[in-house]
């Protein structure tokens, strides 16, 4: 018996692709319009008022002066960033090592969190001038003092993140007399990635915060000065455009790095976790 022919496959076109153009527009053509009209407002409020720039600055100024000053604000900005993506990155291997001496023992992490907390809610501001002192070289005690703000957010998150795993997987790894080592690797790793990821985004914004506070405290100048000491500079010299081109390259900063670890946690979690699949 012949089988009936069969009708041509017509390609399949993707469903999801309007929403996917509502969730763009949704994520960046609605911040840009609000950023838009709030600079519109602020350069008409100035014009109309005729606010001296030494009170309050047009953006048209600050972004004059943020053209005309590049030299010296690059150079700024590339020092705040070195002491973010260094105090970053020790904060990351410090509170992932913390987290995991934690989670293989009760008693140590009964001994050693309360200190953990303690470092958090320390003031940056009352440490520094002593890590300043202790540390000589310039760099690595703004270093040190970035670290230790963005440090506690890692230490929480992947504590939690390691203790947080399904009771019934624990069972059956306990039941395949999985070492601690292979628990930890197969099992506590991977339930841990999107509190890990999380702790990312709140300890990134924190170095930045660290290294600036820390550059505030230090006051050094010369060559090798960030934005913060740029800011003190121009409050000093009434340069107020200068220093709102400043606060605007750290604001960016801010923004870059929020961007750029989200980006990696979409990249590490979006093919399986529910966090960022869902979105």
């Amino acid at each position: 018996m012949a089988t009936p022919p069969t009708a041509p496959t017509a390609t399949r076109k993707p469903r999801h692709t309007p929403l996917l153009q509502q969730e763009a527009a949704r994520q960046w053509l609605l911040p840009l319009l609000v950023a838009a009209l709030l600079l519109g407002a602020w350069q008409g409020w100035t014009v109309v008022a005729q606010v001296p720039a030494y009170l309050v600055p047009s953006p048209w100024a600050i972004a004059t002066t943020l053209v005309a000053d590049w030299g010296l604000l690059s150079g700024a900005l590339w020092v705040t960033v070195k002491i973010t993506v260094l105090a970053f990155l020790g904060s990351v291997v410090v509170g992932s090592l913390v987290a995991f001496a934690f989670v293989q023992s009760r008693w140590i992490e009964s001994a050693f969190f309360p200190y953990a907390v303690l470092l958090q809610v320390t003031p940056v501001v009352a440490i520094a001038p002593l890590i300043i002192i202790w540390v000589k070289d310039p760099t690595a005690s703004l270093v040190v003092c970035a670290t230790l703000v963005a440090l506690f957010p890692i230490i929480s998150n992947t504590t939690v993140g390691l203790r947080s795993v399904n009771p019934g997987l624990a069972s059956y790894f306990k039941l395949q007399r999985a070492s601690r080592w292979q628990t930890l690797v197969r099992l506590r790793i991977p339930s841990a990635l999107p509190y890990f990821f999380a702790g990312l985004r709140i300890s990134g914004g924190l170095a930045l915060i660290g290294a600036v506070v820390a550059e505030f405290v230090a006051g050094t100048g010369g060559t090798g000065t960030g934005l913060a000491y740029q800011i003190l500079q121009s409050g000093y010299q009434l340069n107020i455009p200068r220093m709102f081109a400043a606060l605007v390259l750290i604001s960016l900063t801010g923004v870059a790095v929020f961007a750029v670890l989200s980006a990696l946690s979409r990249w590490a979690l979006g093919g399986w976790h529910e966090s960022e699949m869902n979105r």
